[in-house]
């Protein structure tokens, strides 16, 4: 592999000669063999959406010119298009792209390495275009050009914000609308099927199918809200503008203001500068608060699925009132066997998600991540974060495709169990009194019979009185 010498603060380092990183990611490279995965594309694709908008704010508050600011810019825009699958000099796809980029998430707390990677890539993007050498620094310097104005400290939690923001924007607040549809409309089709509901896995008194699945519909549009209050706490609470430790040495007291307001513009993101500096760079509160309403979600979503497995459990030998879409043999050895394999996803993906966030909560409490003026655990929150909104929002799209659209009820089994039930006698009870009306249920359960055969033979109650205390359908909706 052909190699070249670029130079840093710390002296010489061998890089190879294609890519367009410089000293100071080889040496990140080096120091921290730990998992072999990069710190994820979208947290590179916000930096570069952030050093764009901070070039053109150190343009309008005359700290670069234009021809400095439009060389930053044109060289974000060539890493933007490179991330999301267009040709660019850092490759045709992002896969290729992502190859400058690769330092471990597992690195320095702060994110310094990957913030200097992207500025080293930035500055050697402009040194391509302008016909110089890989590694010239000139016409603009990675730390005095791209980086002016800035610190890691500040820079790296605001892409990992903006980051997530999108990703919950663009992906998991249509996913979980998605979601909510696919549920209401099912609810509104089977809202005449009565059926048996269940506490505590045992039978309860009835309930209508639709109703059932209207909570459902209804968890997914509080998973929308609380995607909707995640990305809102976190453009809220910009660190941009603090620097080092918060006070904004270096940079302009309008620099965070005005690279809100240009994000916001390219984004569709209201994005705001951080009204506490010390707060948004001592903590990572807003990302703990956002992954909090991350793994609601997941529990929302994993209480459907399994719901939704048990009704399709059997099919003779469980309770197989809904009928799954089969979508891959079960077994390798019993042959014919079909398994809830999407709702079984869904739920290990909600496995993950409350894995990572207990993660992410380590990670932003004191003594671990936090600590005095800024949070050492962030590379790894980040990757927390976007992972939990990526699979939360790809497991809900699948769980609607493969799953929730070709859901069949099987109408005979659910609403044939209703008479059987000997909760049939909870509407005995105002009738002939709680003690009375569990004889009956003792009593059907012993003979074998329906509660409405029970209080017939031992003439409780007159039939056309037990007709209307025993319609199941009326039980659903007791106030009409």
């Amino acid at each position: 592999m052909k190699t070249r010498i670029e130079r840093d603060s710390m002296g010489e380092m061998t890089v190879p000669a294609h890519v367009l990183y410089g000293a100071s990611t080889q040496r990140a490279v080096l120091n921290f063999p730990v998992s072999g995965r990069p710190v994820p594309a979208e947290v590179i694709l916000a930096f570069a959406l952030l050093k764009r908008a901070c070039a053109e704010s150190n343009l309008e508050l005359k700290k670069l010119n234009q021809r400095q600011s439009r060389l930053i810019t044109r060289a974000c825009d060539e890493i933007i298009a490179g991330l999301c699958d267009k040709k660019s000099r850092l490759g045709t796809s992002a896969v290729e792209a992502m190859e400058h980029f690769p330092i471990d998430i597992f690195q320095t707390g702060s994110g310094t390495s990957t913030n200097m990677n992207v500025n080293e890539v930035i500055s050697n993007l402009v040194c391509v275009a302008a016909g110089k050498k890989i590694g010239a620094k000139e016409p603009i310097h990675p730390n005095d050009h791209v980086n002016m104005g800035q610190s890691s400290n500040d820079t790296f939690p605001t892409a990992m914000q903006i980051a997530a923001c999108l990703e919950i924007k663009n992906s998991l607040i249509p996913a979980m609308k998605n979601l909510a549809r696919s549920l209401k409309s099912k609810a509104r089709q089977w809202d005449k099927i009565v059926k048996i509901g269940r506490t505590h896995l045992m039978d309860a008194t009835p309930i209508r199918l639709g109703q059932e699945f209207s909570g459902f519909a209804a968890q997914a549009e509080y998973a929308v809200k609380r995607a909707e209050r995640a990305m809102k706490r976190m453009a809220e609470n910009l660190p941009l503008g603090g620097t080092a430790v918060g006070t904004g040495i270096n940079t302009h007291k309008r620099f965070g203001r005005l690279v809100a307001q240009k994000l916001s513009k390219a984004t569709g993101v209201k994005f705001q500068e951080a009204a506490n500096h010390y707060e948004a760079q001592a903590t990572r509160d807003c990302v703990v608060a956002a992954s909090g309403e991350l793994k609601t979600i997941a529990v929302s979503m994993s209480k459907i699925a399994n719901d939704i497995r048990w009704l399709g459990s059997g099919p003779r030998c469980g309770l197989f009132e809904l009928s799954l879409p089969a979508t891959q043999p079960g077994s390798s050895i019993m042959p014919g066997k079909v398994n809830p394999v999407i709702c079984e996803a869904v739920m290990m993906v909600a496995c993950q998600v409350i894995g990572n966030d207990q993660a992410i909560t380590l990670g932003g409490a004191g003594g671990i991540g936090s600590l005095l003026q800024l949070n050492v655990a962030m590379p790894m929150m980040a990757d927390c974060l976007i992972t939990n909104i990526t699979i939360l929002a790809n497991s809900a799209n699948m769980f609607v495709d493969k799953l929730v659209k070709d859901l069949k009820v099987n109408r005979k089994i659910a609403t044939g169990m209703v008479e059987q039930s000997l909760m049939m006698c909870t509407s005995l009870a105002p009738e002939i009194g709680y003690d009375n009306a569990a004889k009956v249920a003792k009593g059907a359960f012993a003979s074998g019979q329906t509660v409405r055969e029970y209080v017939l033979e031992h003439g409780l109650v007159d039939e056309a009185r037990l007709d209307e205390l025993l319609d199941a359908r009326s039980m659903t909706d007791p106030s009409s």
